[in-house]
């Protein structure tokens, strides 16, 4: 065997065994991902012996899962995204979406986060991963919007307390949401508004003198992409996630009986700005507006005290604050808080 062949041949094992170790990994990630909450269930209920159904046992069991959780799609779907930009370049994607209608391109990223069962601090490291990725603003944006709001599970739930026309109008209202959003910010622009470091990943200049980098070397891109990411934003996934788990399922009851009940011509603006405080997803939610429902409140009240809720949050802030500038971030929470103001007032004059 001569020496380019011995050279080819040790390349070859030195690639396999990097996708073996690649695939191990996933595994490994996949598997800490699907146990993270029972493995926070035993040890802090069985091994501590706390009572999680307490608040503030609960509020440790939720900073502990929701912190490990994010981080691990953090560097997971960072670390995954940038690995297929290593081959898909930026300029294949944005001439795939380009060639798109700008409809269907925000219909594809709306579906997509109704496929995602994320709550919305979650959804930010794949939002991250496609804004490097040099996917437009708006569709990004019309990602996050819909991946916590629609999901399979929320679906079934709200059918089964709420009927299939509620539903219906709720799933509606959530993709229209998304897409109507999605299309407001894809007439501005908005790219000064993101934090540069989100644009200057080390995989946007591999292979820029039209050298084909080989695994190892799109490997090591990745992670460096991936350790630069994490590395600015994992305080701030601690420090939101500690504010969302501070609130979480504490809902006063009584308030929204009394300031946003059927009397108040303005109970929609009051129960989309109460909500937003208080993290949750739409499985942990759909329980508290079904008793709110109950109450006396109104259907469109409720959908948009659920859209408050799982769609905008203090932790999602603070963790797109290190993301955006205050202009786009000021942007993003308010045209997302009117959307969902005017989504309630419609399914009261309808329900």
């Amino acid at each position: 065997m001569n020496a380019a062949a011995r050279l080819a041949s040790g390349t070859r094992g030195a690639t396999l065994r990097l996708v073996l170790v690649l695939v191990g990994l996933a595994a490994l990630w996949a598997a800490v991902f699907a146990l993270n909450e029972v493995a926070w269930d035993v040890a802090l209920g069985d091994w501590l012996g706390l009572d999680l159904g307490r608040r503030a046992e609960g509020a440790l069991h939720f900073l502990l899962y929701d912190t490990t959780k994010i981080l691990l799609l953090l560097v997971g779907m960072i670390f995954l995204i940038g690995l297929l930009r290593t081959t898909l370049r930026p300029e294949r994607v944005r001439a795939f979406l380009e060639g798109k209608p700008l409809a269907l391109s925000l219909a594809m990223a709306a579906v997509l986060g109704a496929l995602t069962p994320f709550c919305s601090c979650s959804s930010i490291p794949i939002f991250i991963g496609f804004v490097a990725a040099g996917v437009p603003l708006g569709v990004t944006f019309a990602f996050l919007i819909a991946s916590p709001l629609v999901n399979e599970v929320a679906v079934v739930m709200l059918a089964d307390m709420f009927g299939w026309q509620v539903t219906g109008a709720y799933v509606a209202a959530g993709l229209g949401l998304a897409v109507g959003a999605g299309w407001v910010f894809s007439r501005m622009n908005l790219e000064r508004w993101v934090e540069d470091f989100v644009f200057a990943a080390p995989v946007a200049t591999l292979g820029a003198d039209g050298h084909r980098p080989v695994l190892a070397e799109r490997v090591a891109a990745a992670w460096e992409e991936t350790r630069d990411i994490v590395g600015r934003v994992w305080k701030w996934v601690i420090l939101g996630v500690a504010v969302g788990a501070a609130v979480h399922g504490w809902v006063p009851a009584e308030f929204f009986a009394t300031y946003a009940g059927p009397g108040n011509p303005l109970a929609v603006v009051v129960a989309t700005l109460a909500g937003i405080p208080l993290y949750s997803n739409a499985a942990g939610v759909i329980p508290i507006a079904e008793a709110l429902w109950v109450k006396g409140m109104a259907t469109g009240t409720v959908m948009a005290f659920m859209m408050g809720t799982v769609a905008l949050s203090i932790p999602e802030f603070i963790l797109l604050k290190r993301v955006l500038k205050g202009p786009l971030l000021g942007l993003f929470f308010g045209t997302v808080a009117a959307g969902i103001m005017i989504v309630g007032f419609l399914i009261n004059a309808v329900f």
